[in-house]
C-alpha cells in the first residue's frame, strides 16, 4: 500500500533515535521537558514527530541557550534543543552521516566514529617528532559564525534527500530562546544540538581540510573540531601559511582567534634553537620540551602531558566539593564518590606522560588527610599521625582509591 506521506521515514528510525537520545542523556528544552517526562506519553511522542516529519510539518521549536563559562575566561552560549526535537535531529543525523563519512578527511578527528581525541594526540605526537614547528589554530566561535548559505551548498553536494534538506534548513533557521525572548539566528549552528557537530564538520572540511590538501599537501595537520595543528619544516613555511589560513578561513567568513593561534617551536634534544613559544595545549594536553628514557639513556623529548588548565580543573573540583567537611563520611563513603571521577581523569590524561599526574594525586591525598584531621578529634593538630593513618589504610586496601596504583600514602615506621 503507498503511504500518503510526502517523505518516506520509516518509524523504527525514530525509535532508535530515541534510544540514542536517552543514552547521551542532556537538558531540557524550552518546554522544561526532560527525558523522563517525554517517557510518560513515548509512544504518542514518537509517532507525532514521525508523522510531523513525514509529512513535511516538522517545525523545530526554539533553542534554550545555557552559558557556560570557559577556562580561560568569558562565556560559551549553548544551545538546548528539546528532548523531541534531539530525536529528530538525530533521525537526520543517522541519515546524513553515511553519506558524508566516507568524504571527512583522516585527520579531522572531533565528533566522527571510530575515531577519540587520544587519536589525535597520538598522531600529533608523532608528527611533532619528526617536524620543527607548529601552527597552533583556533576558529574564533565558529559554531556560532557558520554561514548558512555555503553550509547548505555543502549539505545540497552531498545528498539530494528533500526532508534532510529541507530539516536542516529549519534547524539553522530556529531562533534561540533567552528567558521570554526569542532571538532570531543568521548564522551559525548552535553547539548543544545532535546535528551540529556533523554541520560544523561538513562545513570545516571544505573550509580548511581540503584547502589544506590542495594548497599545503605536505604539511600534515590535525583537527579536532574548531581547534587545529599544522606541522611544518621551518619557521618560513609556517610565518607563510599562517597568513594564508587567516585568509583562507576569512573568505569562509570566520575568524581566527588572536590569542589561539600561534607559531610553536618544537624543542628538544635534538633542536637547540631558540624561540619564545614552545608549547601549546591541545585537547587538554601541553605539550612541550619533557624529560624521556631510552635504551641510551636521558633525553629531553618533545611529549603531551596533562595541561595546567586541566589539572586546576581538577584542583578546583575537589575545594569546591568540600571533601574535608564531609565527617558524617566513612573513607569507604569518600572512595565511592572519588573512584568514578579518578578513574575518567586517569583513563583520560594518564594515556600520555602518566607521570605528571602525580602532583595532582599526592595533593588529593592531603585532602584526604585533612579531613582525617577533622573528623578525628584525636587527629586534629598532628598532621604526621594522620598521614600515617591514612598510609596503614593504604596498605591494608591498596585498592580502595584508584589513583593509589600510582601515588600511595606511606605510613611511619
Amino acid at each position: 500500500m503507498k503511504s500518503s506521506k510526502p517523505f518516506r521515514i520509516e518509524k523504527e528510525e525514530v525509535w532508535r533515535a530515541y534510544k540514542l537520545v536517552k543514552a547521551n542523556k542532556g537538558a531540557a528544552g524550552v518546554d522544561d521537558q526532560s527525558i523522563e517526562d517525554f517517557e510518560r506519553r513515548l509512544g504518542d511522542n514518537l509517532f507525532k514527530i514521525w508523522n510531523r516529519m513525514s509529512s513535511g510539518s516538522y517545525h523545530p521549536p526554539p533553542v534554550r541557550t545555557v552559558e557556560m563559562p570557559k577556562k580561560n575566561g568569558g562565556k560559551r552560549v549553548l544551545g538546548i534543543p528539546t528532548v523531541g526535537d534531539r530525536v529528530a535531529q538525530m533521525v537526520v543525523k543517522r541519515c546524513l552521516e553515511p553519506k558524508l563519512e566516507p568524504y571527512f578527511h583522516k585527520d579531522s578527528y572531533g565528533y566522527r566514529p571510530g575515531k577519540s581525541a587520544h587519536d589525535a594526540l597520538a598522531v600529533t605526537r608523532d608528527r611533532c617528532w619528526k617536524y620543527d614547528w607548529v601552527v597552533e589554530f583556533d576558529i574564533k566561535g565558529a559554531f556560532d559564525n557558520i554561514d548558512h548559505a555555503l553550509l547548505l551548498r555543502a549539505v545540497r553536494k552531498h545528498t539530494n534527500n528533500p526532508w534532510v534538506i529541507l530539516y536542516v534548513e529549519r534547524w539553522l533557521a530556529a531562533p534561540f530562546q533567552s528567558g521570554n525572548r526569542l532571538i532570531e539566528r543568521t548564522k551559525g549552528t548552535p553547539q548543544g544540538g545532535v546535528i551540529s557537530p556533523l554541520l560544523a564538520n561538513l562545513f570545516l572540511h571544505y573550509a580548511f581540510d581540503m584547502w589544506m590538501g590542495r594548497e599545503y599537501p605536505h604539511n600534515p595537520f590535525c583537527r579536532y573540531a574548531d581547534d587545529g595543528l599544522v606541522h611544518c619544516r621551518t619557521l618560513e613555511e609556517a610565518q607563510s601559511l599562517r597568513a594564508n589560513l587567516q585568509a583562507r578561513f576569512s573568505e569562509c567568513k570566520l575568524e581566527l582567534n588572536p590569542d589561539k593561534t600561534r607559531i610553536v617551536y618544537c624543542k628538544c634534544s635534538a633542536r637547540q634553537g631558540e624561540f619564545p613559544v614552545i608549547t601549546f595545549d591541545f585537547l587538554g594536553y601541553t605539550f612541550g620540551p619533557k624529560r624521556a628514557r631510552s635504551s641510551r639513556g636521558y633525553f629531553v623529548g618533545y611529549l603531551p602531558a596533562v595541561s595546567r588548565k586541566a589539572t586546576k580543573a581538577f584542583r578546583d573540583k575537589v575545594r569546591s566539593s568540600g571533601i574535608h567537611r564531609q565527617v558524617d563520611k566513612q573513607v569507604s563513603d569518600i572512595a565511592d564518590m572519588w573512584n568514578p571521577i579518578l578513574r575518567g581523569w586517569i583513563q583520560y590524561y594518564g594515556r600520555f606522560y602518566p607521570s605528571a599526574l602525580y602532583p595532582t594525586f599526592n595533593h588529593f591525598n592531603l585532602v584526604l588527610e585533612r579531613w582525617i584531621r577533622r573528623k578525628y578529634r584525636k587527629y586534629r593538630y598532628r598532621k604526621i599521625a594522620a598521614h600515617d593513618w591514612l598510609g596503614r589504610i593504604a596498605k591494608q586496601q591498596p585498592l580502595l582509591f584508584v589513583h593509589w596504583q600510582y601515588v600511595k600514602p606511606a605510613a611511619g615506621q
